[in-house]
């Protein structure tokens, strides 16, 4: 049991004692803890698809697989993919493109879509933010662009992070030399995620980031809308 007493500035779960066992679930007296989620088959999955399916033909719209980081269970999406397929439905991924190519290459035959973030176009900036280094992102989109496939790239838009000038233009030029890129999307810093993070580990730098106003994200449209594409706030 992985548990700790709340204390001020303390999480209420050791990460590094946490097995994920569910023992804090069965045993905690208020009954506030319960485990997100669930295991299940392809099969089970394709029947919660299908139940949407006279929305998708009314629509022209179809499956969108995100998370999380759907290439990270490839064999798993692909086996979705494959089903969505035979029933003729539109598919789409949303994925931040870090994944081998053969990866990239397998789920692109059976995809339709493909939803690229886009954090940063530094490769030093990139690893300093998130951890890696965005050269083969940067490849993986150009990768899909080249097989035909349209691209929506997202944006996340943090102050004091990507939303600089010099990030907007270098975002704005390469989409502008990609032929598959259909639309740019920039979706404001949401902070919604911080109470949990304050929870499971120590403060983390965005926690302080304020999220950016209409204003901002106006100039940030404008800015991307000069190379040519149709830009969306939110989506």
């Amino acid at each position: 049991m992985a548990g700790k007493p709340a204390a001020a500035g303390l999480p209420l779960t050791d990460p590094e004692k946490c097995t994920l066992c569910g023992e804090c679930i069965e045993t905690c007296p208020g009954g506030a803890r319960e485990i997100i989620g669930r295991r299940m088959t392809v099969a089970e999955v394709m029947t919660e698809i299908e139940k949407d399916i006279i929305f998708y033909d009314e629509s022209a719209g179809g499956a969108t697989f995100s998370g999380g980081e759907p290439l990270m269970q490839a064999q798993f999406l692909l086996a979705l993919l494959t089903q969505c397929r035979k029933k003729q439905m539109h598919t789409a991924v949303d994925t931040s493109c870090c994944a081998q190519p053969d990866v990239v290459d397998a789920v692109a035959e059976k995809t339709n879509l493909f939803l690229c973030d886009l954090k940063h176009t530094d490769s030093d900036a990139h690893r300093r933010l998130t951890g890696v280094e965005n050269t083969l992102i940067l490849a993986n989109i150009k990768r899909l662009s080249h097989a035909g496939k349209k691209i929506i790239i997202r944006i996340p838009i943090i102050p004091g992070f990507n939303d600089d000038r010099e990030n907007i233009e270098a975002t704005g030029q390469f989409a502008a030399s990609l032929p598959g890129v259909i639309r740019i999307d920039i979706l404001p810093y949401n902070p919604g995620g911080t109470e949990k993070a304050r929870r499971l580990a120590a403060a983390i730098d965005l926690i302080q980031v304020e999220i950016p106003n209409d204003q901002r994200m106006n100039s940030i449209a404008a800015l991307l809308g000069k190379y040519g594409f149709e830009v969306k706030i939110g989506g």
